[in-house]
């Protein structure tokens, strides 16, 4: 069984408007992952740095659905490879989704996919529930960035470059969603109500 999304409950009813719709959260979607991609703290010891992009990841997921969130995550990576400066720091080009980092972005896709999924199952409504979704979009991300990563830093030097310092933030980032998916959801019961 299939839920709306919180925006699906906005879409409008007519095809073309919904085309529109579509498009418009889509790029709105890849334009808010480029602007928390731009909360980078590099670390001395890490090709990988900290950003905000995670978080955005998951709230795309979760918002748009599979569909929309991972053609977000693409259009994304689209224009980091096309130049635009969206990815980490500011830096673009296919040369990045080439580079250390190219194991996460790229895990982006499915992990946006699958948050999508489980919030059209109705995953995003309660606190642990959604909580439990974001962090299997971690695990996705990770799972395909370590096995990246590992490329680039030797298999001993993986979880130390790659997943030991981003495990508070991310366990931040997963708190932060899953108060605020469900609380959202709540409002909109009240404002239909």
């Amino acid at each position: 069984m299939t839920a709306l999304t919180q925006t699906d409950i906005f879409r409008p009813k007519t095809q073309t408007r919904a085309l529109l719709y579509d498009a418009a959260l889509i790029l709105g979607a890849s334009a808010f992952i480029a602007l928390m991609a731009h909360l980078t703290v590099y670390l001395p010891f890490s090709p990988v740095p900290i950003t905000g992009q995670t978080l955005a990841i998951l709230l795309v997921g979760a918002l748009l659905g599979s569909a929309r969130g991972s053609v977000a995550v693409l259009a994304y990576l689209a224009e980091g490879a096309s130049g635009m400066p969206v990815f980490a720091g500011g830096h673009a080009g296919a040369i990045v989704l080439a580079g250390p980092t190219g194991g996460y972005l790229l895990g982006f896709i499915i992990a946006a996919y699958a948050v999508g999924w489980l919030a059209e199952r109705g995953w995003d409504r309660n606190i642990a529930l959604t909580a439990v979704a974001m962090l299997l979009g971690n695990v996705l991300i990770y799972f395909s960035g370590l096995t990246w990563l590992a490329q680039f830093v030797g298999t001993q030097n993986t979880l130390a470059a790659g997943l030991y310092p981003f495990i508070i933030g991310d366990i931040t980032k997963i708190a932060i969603a899953a108060l605020l998916l469900p609380a959202a959801w709540k409002l909109l019961a009240n404002k239909q109500s």
